[in-house]
């Protein structure tokens, strides 16, 4: 079917699928269960647009593996929509860092409830250690939390903090990495690389939070992003396909790649789009947080195209055009088992930041 037809099917399916949760009794909002972990046992739906072999669409449905209630609704909305259905399971999805102790509500060395650590330094198989100048790829956080990954270098139109221009330069990376707590104030600390690396101020300090999208409990988001005001702006903004300067709404079906700080550079595809209520545990403080319009994507490799710590990375296809920031990832999933990974679209990203790539 066409986009439009997809979308209109889409729509109802959602208005269905949540009549059935209703009647279960299973319907739970976000804000009415602060722990993380309880509301992604909630069995909700993301439904979304999956690329057709016919060069159309079907309707992505996606439920969480392990909760009964939410397999049987998923089989009766696949039984609606018809031939034209693609249903997968995921695990868990969590954001791809954790916050440092203290920052979530949990005793000093736990991650809090949800949250999915960066792996180990020693392990991860990206850029971990100290690089200068700053490049995209590389590991990098707030000075409060573990690490993640800079995912673009880029200009803000109008300086939202005191000392910048119209030529500084930005580094982009999600919330959860560059602030990591509601309690975030612009002019914070930003360490490369990451606290879990061995990063610290003031030796390590590359920048300061400059601007944020805000994340807040029981409100539905399209974005986990932020950026952080460089030190020094000379940077080399290249990455393994060359300079990124351009951006583009994913279609589905997009081969893609990604340089993250745990899985360094890896391939995969888009096999979803515009995807509703794809839920994320963010542990203590936040809970679980709804996301619409997300883009999903799938390893092409023999290993995941994402794991903890790359939360941060750009998105891009492989002709250079940027498509998403990658924020968030399951456990379990996908054509290799090895788990699917999340993406906010990057125009959206840029929008309400109020940014642009670095040409």
């Amino acid at each position: 079917m066409d986009q439009q037809k997809a979308r209109e099917i889409k729509s109802q399916l959602a208005d269905y699928a949540r009549e059935l949760a209703e009647r279960s009794g299973a319907a739970i909002e976000a804000r009415d269960v602060p722990d993380a972990a309880e509301v992604v046992r909630a069995p909700t739906l993301a439904i979304g647009l999956a690329p057709h072999d016919d060069g159309g669409y079907a309707i992505a449905v996606r439920y969480r593996l392990g909760v009964p209630t939410a397999r049987s609704i998923a089989r009766k909305v696949a039984s609606e929509a018809g031939d034209t259905v693609d249903v997968r399971r995921t695990g868990r999805i969590r954001p791809l860092v954790a916050a440092a102790a203290g920052r979530s509500g949990g005793s000093p060395g736990e991650s809090g409830p949800g949250l999915r650590p960066p792996v180990v330094t020693a392990y991860a198989t990206g850029e971990t250690g100290r690089v200068r100048p700053l490049r995209p790829g590389v590991s990098i956080a707030h000075v409060d939390v573990t690490a993640g990954t800079l995912g673009a270098f880029v200009r803000v139109a109008e300086p939202p903090v005191a000392g910048a221009d119209a030529a500084s330069v930005y580094a982009l990376s999600n919330w959860h990495v560059l602030a990591g707590s509601p309690s975030a104030r612009a002019g914070d600390v930003v360490v490369q690389p990451g606290p879990a690396d061995g990063g610290s101020a003031p030796d390590d300090r590359v920048g300061t939070l400059a601007a944020l999208v805000p994340l807040e409990a029981g409100v539905t988001q399209t974005v986990d992003a932020a950026v952080a005001l460089l030190d020094e702006p000379a940077v080399d903004p290249e990455y393994p396909v060359g300079r990124i300067t351009e951006t583009a709404v994913a279609l589905g079906g997009e081969a893609v790649g990604k340089s993250g700080r745990t899985t360094g550079v890896t391939g995969g595809r888009v096999t979803a789009i515009e995807l509703d209520d794809v839920v994320v545990g963010y542990g203590d403080g936040l809970g679980a947080l709804r996301f619409d319009d997300q883009i999903e994507v799938e390893s092409t490799g023999d290993g995941p195209f994402s794991r903890g710590g790359d939360s941060g990375s750009l998105v891009y296809r492989e002709d250079g055009v940027a498509l998403g920031l990658l924020f968030a990832g399951s456990e379990t999933g996908g054509a290799n088992g090895t788990g699917l990974t999340y993406c906010n679209p990057i125009g959206t990203v840029l929008e309400r930041l109020g940014a642009t790539l670095l040409a």
